[in-house]
């Protein structure tokens, strides 16, 4: 499944419009990017550009709009109202879709290294790259500003994490982390009172109110510092206010980590508090974009609180997720210009979406590609559907009670094989492409013929890599197969033996189009490339040995059942 992480760097300059095209250009000409937003403020002189992609790609775009805002803007003659150290103030990653917060730790530190190394920048790294505890807070960091930089790098407790502890005067530096997604939310009252919006988002946000004495006073603790009611919510920062052009209030919530604090949380914590005042939430809006994860987790969320499985498409659990939250109430949420997946789609033409008569014309002509990688994909993916019907056709249906919570899971899961083996279908005939592509490159001088070589066997390895990851797949898919074989409604028995084939045959399809690409890296001179080959063999031979037998004893059970 693709990667993608956000980035959002923030520069020194909020005012020439022409340096921040310069900088929006070094990004938009970056490929596997794209820039999302802009956003200038003028009294702040500050810039927040908002871009995200696959993971190697989006850090190459961060490190060109740095050095172009180190090469544009000079701190020496910069002012503004916001708190900054550098001509790129900060640069968090943001992790999205299929990637680790680790990995973008790590990402940080690549790029922290590359502008220390390279252009001569301190950097600090922040949050969760932090170095050490008094790093990982923002604040503690910018501490001093510009103007306290130089005096500040010649204590040797704020030695920059990368590049020299010489102060640049014309740059500052850096700061670059990792921190979790930012959802921007909005709930909605049937109420104009701004003061009835701001109890309900004192009670549910993480630093809550001040404490008051019997005579109204904020109290204090020995330290002076005023003492605090924590609300019921972790990760929320909340505050109450109207707008005009709805003609209401509302909740204004940020929530810094959904995995903690989920939009459904914070919505049903509002809908709670708000009945307690005699309000009545009328639903909410999403500001800005919304990971995809955040809105399924809130349609299983509802799915399952209704008794239902959550085994369902994607699509599905979408449009539960918009109906229960409300979404569409102040105004229109368009998931495909809502969830940032969506947004960064690349309007390439996929086989997923040709009809089935479609794919199966494309199939017949005497183009390659798509052939059989992607048709072996695609009935694995058929297979992991089949299955997730039968699971659910079985849960709630009388007589099967004690199987609903594990064919729940079992639905579930084959839903997400299901999508993994449709992106298969397209990814399969993407890795024959590269190979072709790498036939076609120059081959008329000897160091030519030598990355030709190279270039042929690389995409040879991905193109064999993609069918067993098929493989992988399928067997996974085999072994639910075998559950609802079982446990699953009886009245839908010869469904799960046709998952069941389907899925062999998957399997098979796949293991075949693995050992024609290997049988080629064989006979390379290369004796890595000759391990690869050998080692790609036996993982074949063996996962195929297992798929076969679970075949087998799934068919017998089904035809038993049968008869």
């Amino acid at each position: 499944m693709k990667q993608i992480i956000e980035c959002v760097p923030n520069f020194s300059e909020g005012r020439d419009k022409n340096i921040l095209d310069a900088i929006a250009k070094e990004i938009e000409s970056t490929d596997g990017v794209k820039l999302l937003d802009v956003d200038p403020g003028a009294a702040t002189n500050r810039t927040v550009f908002t871009i995200a992609g696959t993971p190697n790609e989006v850090s190459e775009a961060a490190f060109k709009a740095i050095r172009k805002a180190s090469e544009l803007i000079d701190m020496r003659k910069h002012k503004g109202e916001h708190p900054r150290m550098g001509a790129t103030d900060i640069c968090p990653f943001i992790p999205i879709a299929n990637v680790s917060l680790e990995e973008c730790i790590e990402l940080a530190k690549q790029l922290g290294k590359r502008v220390g190394d390279e252009l001569g920048i301190p950097v600090y790294l922040y949050e969760y790259a932090a170095t050490s505890p008094q790093r990982k807070n923002l604040a503690d960091i910018r501490k001093g500003e510009y103007e306290g930089l130089e005096e500040k790098m010649n204590d040797k407790n704020w030695k920059p994490d990368f590049g020299s502890s010489e102060f640049n005067a014309k740059s500052g530096v850096t700061v670059i982390g990792v921190r979790d997604f930012l959802i921007a939310y909005n709930v909605n009252l049937n109420t104009t009172d701004k003061k009835l919006a701001n109890e309900i988002a004192f009670r549910i946000r993480e630093q809550g109110r001040a404490k008051k004495d019997a005579d109204g006073k904020i109290m204090k603790d020995e330290n002076g510092e005023t003492i605090k009611i924590p609300g019921t919510l972790k990760s929320v920062k909340a505050v109450g206010w109207v707008i005009e052009e709805y003609n209401r209030a509302q909740v204004s919530i940020n929530l810094t980590n959904y995995h903690i604090a989920s939009v459904h949380t914070a919505f049903e914590e509002c809908v709670k508090e708000a009945t307690s005042l005699g309000l009545r939430v009328t639903g909410s809006e999403i500001v800005g974009l919304i990971p995809k994860e955040a809105m399924l987790m809130a349609g299983k969320f509802y799915l399952a609180r209704q008794g239902k499985s959550v085994g369902v498409p994607e699509k599905q659990l979408i449009e539960i997720a918009i109906q229960s939250l409300g979404l569409n109430d102040v105004s229109k949420f368009d998931p495909q210009k809502k969830i940032i997946e969506y947004v960064l789609a690349e309007n390439k033409k996929s086989l997923n979406n040709l009809s089935v008569k479609d794919f199966a014309d494309e199939l017949s002509t005497d183009s390659p590609a798509p052939g059989g990688g992607s048709a072996s994909a695609l009935a694995g993916s058929l297979a992991a559907a089949l299955s997730a019907m039968v699971a659910n056709l079985t849960i709630g249906k009388k007589g099967y009670e004690q199987h609903f919570e594990e064919l729940k899971k079992v639905s579930e899961e084959c839903q997400k094989l299901k999508d993994e083996l449709l992106s298969l279908v397209d990814e399969d005939t993407e890795a024959f492409n590269k190979v072709m592509d790498a036939f076609r490159l120059p081959k008329k001088t000897d160091d030519e013929k030598a990355k030709q070589q190279f270039a042929v066997e690389e995409a040879t390895k991905y193109a064999a890599l993609v069918p067993f990851k098929t493989m992988e797949k399928s067997f996974e898919v085999l072994k639910y197969v075998a559950i609802v074989a079982e446990k699953g409604n009886v009245n839908s028995i010869s469904d799960a033996g046709v998952a069941c084939l389907l899925a062999h045959s998957c399997c098979e399809g796949a293991a075949m189009n693995v050992l024609i690409n290997v049988k080629s890296l064989s006979e390379s001179k290369n004796k890595e490339v000759k391990k690869f080959s050998a080692k790609m063999k036996k993982n074949v031979e063996k996962l195929l040995g297992e798929s076969r037998a679970m075949k087998q004893k799934i068919v017998r059970k089904v035809n038993g059942k049968i008869s």
